[in-house]
C-alpha cells in the first residue's frame, strides 16, 4: 500500500537565525544588539519535508536526532506539520546538530555543528516504510558521511520496488565535488542542485552545459536553481525548460532551494509537464523567503498557484 507520497532521508538540524544590518561579531567580549534571533527548524532535508507536506503531500522522515531539547523541538515541529517521524532514531550519544546563520540584508555566514548528521545510515530507512512510499528523496548528500556510500543501493532498492528518487547534494564541505555522487546519479530520477553545485560537480562553467552533463551521467531530470535568474531543467530525452524568478521582496532566504525542491517534486509526482514543475519549484522557493527561517513562509499549493497567476507564469 503506497500511503506515503514522499519518504525523506537526511539530516536533522535546528537553525538559529541572527538578523542585523551588520551581524559580524566582534571578539574581546564586545556586545552588539541585533534585529532578531529566531530558533526554527533547519536542514535541507527537514525544510524539504515541510515544504512537500505544506503542498498537501503525505510525508515521512527517516533520520537521527539527539536526545535533547533541539531534537525534541524539531521533531515536535515536524509532527505539527503532519510529517510521520516514527522512523527518526533518537541517539543519546550524539547531540542534535545546529546552524547559526548570521544574516545581513545582502549576505550570510553560517556556523554549523553537525551533531547526529554524520551518523544517519541506510539502516535507518525501514524496508517496510520504503515499500509504502511513492518517492524517496535524500537531502544534503555531501554531509551524510555514513549514509552516502549506501545511497546508490538504497535508491536502487526504492526504484526496484516501484518508487522514484530525487536528491539535492547541497555544498560539498571538502570541495572535492565527488563523494560517490556519480554513482548516485545513475539511480536518480530528479537531481536538484543549484548553479554553483551543478557546475562544480559537472566540471562545467555554464549551468545549462552542467545540467546536460549531469543528465549524461545518469539522472533522468536535472533542475538547476539560478537564484534571481529563476531555474532551468533538462531531461534525458532532450527536453529543456526555463522559468523566471517571482518578484518577491525577500525577508530571509534560508532554505529557499529546498522549498524549490519540494515544489518541483510535488509537481513531478503529479505528472505535470517539465515547465510546470519548474514553475511550482520557483514559486515555492521564492515565497519561502517572505519570513525568517526555511519553513515559516512555505506556501500552500493555492498560494503558489495564485503567485504564478499574478506573475503571468503558466502553470
Amino acid at each position: 500500500m503506497r500511503d506515503i507520497d514522499v519518504l525523506v532521508v537526511g539530516e536533522i538540524l535546528a537553525d538559529v537565525i541572527v538578523r542585523a544590518r551588520d551581524p559580524k561579531p566582534a571578539f574581546g567580549q564586545a556586545e552588539h544588539y541585533v534585529d532578531s534571533v529566531d530558533l526554527v527548524m533547519g536542514s535541507s532535508s527537514v525544510i524539504f519535508a515541510c515544504g512537500t507536506a505544506r503542498l498537501g503531500l503525505r510525508v515521512a522522515m527517516a533520520s537521527v536526532a539527539g536526545d535533547d531539547a533541539l531534537g525534541r523541538f524539531v521533531l515536535a515541529s515536524m509532527a505539527e506539520r503532519g510529517i510521520d517521524t516514527t522512523a527518526v532514531r533518537v541517539d543519546p550519544s550524539h547531540p542534535t546538530g545546529a546552524s547559526v546563520h548570521l544574516v545581513s540584508p545582502t549576505d550570510r555566514a553560517i556556523l554549523t555543528a553537525p551533531g547526529t548528521t554524520p551518523f544517519v545510515r541506510a539502516e535507518d530507512v525501514p524496508a517496510a516504510l520504503l515499500g509504502r512510499a511513492r518517492h524517496l528523496h535524500a537531502g544534503a548528500v555531501y554531509v551524510l558521511d555514513a549514509l552516502r556510500p549506501d545511497l546508490p543501493s538504497l535508491f536502487r532498492a526504492a526504484r526496484a520496488g516501484g518508487a522514484t528518487t530525487s536528491c539535492d547534494t547541497n555544498w560539498d564541505p571538502t570541495e572535492t565535488w565527488d563523494g560517490g555522487v556519480a554513482a548516485l546519479l545513475e539511480e536518480t530520477d530528479v537531481f536538484l542542485p543549484n548553479e554553483a553545485e551543478a557546475t562544480r560537480i559537472a566540471r562545467e562553467q555554464n549551468p545549462e552545459a552542467a545540467a546536460r552533463t549531469l543528465v549524461a551521467m545518469g539522472a533522468r531530470v536535472v533542475a538547476v536553481k539560478l537564484g534571481a535568474a529563476g531555474a532551468i531543467a533538462v531531461t534525458a530525452d532532450g527536453r529543456r525548460a526555463s522559468c523566471p524568478a517571482l518578484p518577491v521582496e525577500p525577508v530571509e532566504a534560508t532554505g529557499a532551494g529546498d522549498s524549490f525542491d519540494a515544489g518541483f517534486v510535488a509537481a513531478w509526482l503529479a505528472g505535470r509537464p517539465l515547465e510546470a514543475c519548474l514553475a511550482l519549484g520557483v514559486a515555492c522557493g521564492s515565497l519561502s523567503t517572505r519570513g525568517v527561517g526555511g519553513t515559516v513562509s512555505q506556501p500552500t499549493l493555492g498560494e503558489a498557484e495564485a503567485a504564478l497567476r499574478a506573475a503571468s507564469i503558466p502553470w
